[in-house]
Order: C-alpha cells, then structure tokens, then sequence
C-alpha cells in the first residue's frame, strides 16, 4: 500500500522562518528517522512544502476557474510537508509515524491517507 503522510502546518511554520525551536537536535533526529524509512524501503519521498502565502488555489465552478492567493486562513487545514511510503497496510504506517519526532517545535499532528491505486478502479 501506497501512503502520503502529511505534517499539518501551525501558526510557526506558515511564519516561514526557522524556529529557534528548531535545534540540531531536532533536525538530526528526523534525519535519522528517515534514514530509517530508507533503510526498510519503506520511503518513496519526503518534502517540505513553504508556507501557504506562497501559494495559490484555483477554483472551479463549471467551466469557469478562479485563482486564489495565500495565505489561506485555517492553518490546522494546511500541509507543512509530506512523506510518500510504501507500506504493508495501514498498521505498518501507524506504527511508523509513532516513531516520528515531532515536526514541529510545539503540538502538531501527522494524518496518514492510503494512496488510490488502479486497482482499486472498476
């Protein structure tokens, strides 16, 4: 099974700047939490996405289509970055995010959703 897991955003990183929060510390232990994915194939990708100012959403309605600017307002509903895996199920992917540290320097929340495949189409 194919999986994206997302780091939902908070109010530090829609700032765009590096948190002093953020020590080496932190960013070696992530580091090796990926290699750890590495090592058991079960990383396909990892990124960090900048904050939603930089951004834009189109909108549809029809055949119409409406750009939108950031910053988009709930940051609880923003994407801060995102690992693609390969998984054996979802169990397996819990469990990996379980040994995840902490994106971000205070509260934040990982969400996990299974990636369609074509099977999965009549």
């Amino acid at each position: 099974m194919r999986a994206i897991v997302l780091v939902k955003a908070t109010e530090e990183s829609e700032k765009g700047t590096v948190a002093p929060e953020w020590t080496a510390e932190m960013m070696q232990a992530m580091g090796k939490f990926n290699d750890e994915l590495s090592k058991a194939g079960v990383l396909v990708m990892a990124e960090g996405l900048t904050p939603s100012a930089q951004g834009k959403r189109v909108g549809f309605k029809g055949t119409g289509r409406a750009v939108i600017d950031g910053p988009f307002a709930e940051t609880r509903e923003l994407v801060a970055g995102f690992w693609i895996w390969n998984v054996k199920d979802m169990d397996e992917a819990v469990a990996w995010v379980k040994r995840c540290p902490n994106p971000m320097p205070g509260p934040s929340e990982i969400e996990i959703r299974p990636i369609y495949e074509m099977a999965d189409w009549p």
